[in-house]
């Protein structure tokens, strides 16, 4: 018998290796970066495309803060589902945004994600009971 059983660990395991993921992207663009630095360094091509600033300055705070905040939960273990299905339009943001630019791109940062976010949402939500948010639902209980 395991303290800690492979179907226990493997979600566990994804879960917070995506949250890294999108935790230290977001952190990186929020907080190194610089979002209007980022939105800087889009602008020009997506002006191209006229583009309206609004849409690519809201496309950048977006997405940034759902990688930084949902990445945090993921990796922490709470609102999980609601992460992921943030996490899941995040990509389809990114992905659209990236496609208009050039219709063959590079996917090596998204398809990674994406089959990790895929297998989380697919992988028995009962499985994944190393989370924090079990911890604050017996803790509320009492």
């Amino acid at each position: 018998m395991y303290f800690i059983s492979p179907e226990n660990f493997a979600p566990f395991f994804v879960r917070v290796l995506l949250g890294i993921l999108f935790f230290g992207q977001g952190f990186e663009k929020v907080f190194k970066i610089k979002i209007h630095n980022v939105i800087n360094t889009i602008r020009p091509d997506y002006s191209k495309l006229r583009m309206p600033s609004f849409i690519i300055s809201a496309g950048a705070y977006i997405t940034s803060y759902l990688e930084l905040i949902c990445g945090f939960f993921l990796i922490i273990g709470v609102f999980k589902y609601i992460s992921l299905y943030l996490l899941a339009c995040d990509l389809l943001i990114v992905t659209i945004g990236m496609s208009l630019l050039n219709s063959i791109w590079d996917m090596r940062h998204v398809f990674p994600r994406t089959l990790l976010l895929l297998f989380l949402l697919i992988y028995p939500a009962e499985k994944d009971t190393l989370v924090l948010q079990d911890v604050f639902t017996l803790w509320f209980k009492f």
